[in-house]
């Protein structure tokens, strides 16, 4: 296991903010920066220090992916036409792993990356091992068969924790999923306040 996956669980408390909306996240009960002085820590960030915080919440949300993933992500975002705000946030929410935990078929985003690179997740019926592949709109997203058995999957949809957004259509029978559209900033279910407008100036700078 990874180092960033290990570390996963104190991005909480260094963000200080409760960053999936999970009741037993660290940040609940510590809501300052770990290490010894980090409850003594108020200084006032700067305007790079805001930016690069809301660069960094917005990164580790995404599944704690690697700098030069999320660089990739944002220079795609405006090389596209269009506001380059919802071109970042579409491109986001496009990624498998992150369809496969809005669907609730994992319980995080790391769980959801789990079945993508052990091959149980199917797209349009053809096997998809790459986590960070774009779906497209009317895209079927499913187990293969085998895997509709999985408990956990059944575990993490009885959770109650978060709902399913409206732009996925979920058959849990069959355990099918369908991108109907692209979303919006708007319609993304964030559990907490993301700022994707710090992150655009923070690239830009």
């Amino acid at each position: 296991m990874t180092k960033r996956l290990n570390s996963k669980h104190k991005v909480d408390r260094r963000l200080r903010v409760n960053l999936w909306g999970r009741p037993k996240s660290p940040f609940n009960s510590r809501n300052f920066p770990p290490g010894q002085h980090g409850a003594k820590k108020s200084s006032k960030p700067s305007d790079y220090g805001i930016q690069l915080q809301a660069k960094q919440k917005m990164k580790a949300y995404y599944g704690n992916m690697n700098e030069t993933q999320f660089r990739n992500i944002y220079l795609k975002a405006i090389k596209k036409r269009g506001d380059t705000i919802e071109n970042l946030i579409g491109l986001l929410e496009r990624r498998l792993d992150i369809i496969i935990y809005r669907a609730k078929f994992a319980i995080t985003v790391f769980a959801a990356r789990q079945l993508i690179n052990h091959g149980h997740i199917r797209v349009n019926g053809k096997k998809v091992n790459i986590a960070s592949y774009q779906v497209r709109e009317e895209d079927v997203i499913q187990l293969k068969d085998k895997s509709k058995q999985l408990q956990i999957i059944d575990v993490s949809l009885a959770n109650k924790e978060r709902d399913i957004p409206d732009y996925l259509e979920i058959e849990e029978k069959q355990k099918t999923i369908k991108f109907t559209r692209i979303p919006k900033f708007a319609d993304v279910p964030y559990p907490c306040v993301m700022e994707p407008n710090l992150v655009i100036e923070y690239y830009s700078r």
